[in-house]
């Protein structure tokens, strides 16, 4: 399966890699391994960092490399390991020169509303892959597609539950899968304790493979883990983010749990 043949009812995909471009070594560490695991399990994965984290909580928090860095970092890792790449968009002037490297640009949940950047980001002729927004109606997540236009998916990451805590609605999973287009279910941020942990955002990465294997049996297109050799030295969501060698032993778990449910909905 390639990017153009992703739709709800094809075979499940992947999106995984580190939260953050830590560095170049480390992608390349992570991105091979990813394509190991694509070419063993015959799977789509695509790898995913940002080069830039708008959002951290506190303003000494590591944000990244940079645009200029880090896209030439993701056009390596694109390359080298042959596997199309996914990174965060924050403003619209960003998003031309972005889609010049990246297969998809991502809207980050708390832009998930803002036209311009939604707009731009549908102009590039990219697949857009749009975050809810921990606030927002499953229902309303419409209208921001409408927005970005047909090359379009949703992802789920979890709903604010009161402070520094997210829940995972399902029922609301099934909203969005009613709108007819590629619904991803963001298993690693959905266990995020946003600011939670004394000026950066805590999480319980233990959660993440049980909500994953529920979202299947709702139906999602597709899986997003952020994965780390060594989580707890990760510079940005290590609490949240897999063992890389846990998203290994498990993903052929994943997989045939998500054959077996589209064989019994069939």
């Amino acid at each position: 399966m390639n990017l153009n043949d992703v739709t709800s009812a094809d075979d499940l995909f992947i999106i995984a890699g580190p939260c953050v471009a830590e560095s170049e070594q480390l992608c390349l560490h992570i991105a091979e391994r990813l394509k190991k695991c694509s070419d063993k399990h015959d799977i789509l994965i695509v790898f995913k960092a940002s080069y830039d984290k708008a959002n951290r909580t506190s303003a000494g928090s590591f944000r990244g490399p940079g645009k200029e860095r880090g896209l030439a970092l993701l056009r390596k890792v694109k390359e080298e390991m042959q596997l199309p790449v996914l990174t965060d968009v924050h403003i619209p002037a960003d998003c031309s020169e972005v889609a010049a490297v990246a297969d998809i640009l991502q809207i980050p949940a708390f832009l998930c509303r803002q036209t311009d950047l939604l707009e731009a980001a549908g102009a590039t002729g990219r697949i857009v892959n749009i975050k809810k927004g921990q606030f927002m109606a499953p229902s309303d997540m419409k209208y921001a597609a409408q927005k970005v236009g047909p090359q379009v998916w949703l992802t789920e990451r979890g709903t604010f539950f009161g402070y520094n805590r997210l829940v995972v609605d399902y029922a609301g999973m099934l909203d969005m899968l009613s709108m007819d287009m590629p619904l991803i279910f963001d298993a690693t941020h959905s266990v995020q304790a946003p600011g939670g942990a004394d000026g950066k955002s805590g999480g319980n990465r233990e959660q993440a493979l049980p909500l994953a294997r529920a979202a299947l049996a709702c139906g999602v297109s597709g899986l997003f883990f952020e994965v780390h050799p060594d989580p707890d030295k990760a510079l940005c969501d290590g609490a949240n983010s897999l063992q890389l060698d846990t998203f290994e032993s498990e993903l052929p778990r994943l997989i045939e749990l998500s054959a077996l449910i589209k064989e019994f909905a069939d």
